[in-house]
């Protein structure tokens, strides 16, 4: 008698699927959603500040002249918010893991012109979508990075890659001191 291959498969099917949406516990994750202004303004400020601590990120957002700069800070301030208050983490351990700007709907509107004709106004929105990680537990791993080999670092290193860890912030937070 042949075996039904289908359940299993559905079932490793759903639980790959529920590791893909597993979020990390040291992330906290701020979405901003029908942000009216262009996809393209928006991403001119994100670019500026990926990858930067909390409180550097608030300073360049304070001092850039783009409109687009509110509405951004006040996702990432609460974000941080969030981050204090239900998960304990300090402020200034923070730093814009991820920030990407994606298009939204755009709103069309009627602006009416001469002779009773009428044109289409779009006005554009975005989607903000911004992560933060908490990069304290990464001091104990810079201390112990720095008392291993060469040799060592580049298996750790290696061992990393396979878990999809982002080893460029790694190398540069272990860099820093």
């Amino acid at each position: 008698m042949r075996k039904k291959p289908k359940k299993i498969d559905n079932i490793e099917g759903r639980l790959i699927r529920k590791q893909i949406k597993l979020r990390r516990r040291d992330d906290v994750y701020v979405f901003g959603q029908y942000i009216s202004m262009s996809a393209d303004k928006a991403r001119r400020v994100i670019d500026q500040i990926r990858g930067h601590s909390y409180e550097h990120t608030l300073m360049i957002l304070e001092l850039m002249p783009y409109r687009a700069c509110y509405p951004i800070f006040k996702l990432i301030y609460s974000a941080a918010a969030n981050a204090s208050h239900n998960k304990g983490f300090n402020k200034a351990n923070l730093i814009i893991l991820k920030a990407e700007v994606n298009k939204g709907a755009a709103m069309k509107r009627l602006k009416p012109q001469a002779r009773g004709r009428s044109y289409l106004i779009k006005k554009t929105t975005c989607h903000i979508n911004i992560v933060l990680r908490d990069m304290s537990y990464f001091e104990d791993f810079r201390q112990l990075m720095k008392n291993v080999s060469e040799y060592d670092q580049d298996r750790v290193i290696n061992e990393l890659r396979g878990e999809q860890i982002d080893l460029d912030m790694v190398e540069t937070l272990w860099a820093k001191k």
